[in-house]
């Protein structure tokens, strides 16, 4: 059998599986959500550690222009400025 997991016992493995292939629709999704929130927030944690002392709006805009480009960052700046939610979007 193909193994996913190195650090998981092939019979703990077959269980995990087995356990997923068995749950809800609704009850995979629940996990799905979960596992993303916690990667958004592992990332956005990790932006706030690489970056000391930066804002929670700075530590976003660097969130956005690591997952979704510079472009759009840029444009959510631009629009957050025009709103004075945000410094001039050349800051």
């Amino acid at each position: 059998m193909y193994r996913l997991y190195e650090d998981t016992t092939p019979e703990a493995e077959e269980m995990q599986i087995e356990l997923l292939r068995r749950a809800s629709v609704t009850r995979r999704a629940e996990l799905m959500r979960s596992l993303t929130a916690t990667t958004r927030w592992l990332a956005y944690e990790a932006i706030k550690k690489a970056n000391p002392g930066i804002s929670d709006i700075e530590a976003d805009m660097l969130f956005v222009e690591y997952h979704y480009g510079k472009d759009l960052a840029d444009k959510v700046r631009a629009y957050l400025a025009e709103r004075g939610r945000l410094g001039s979007p050349s800051e």
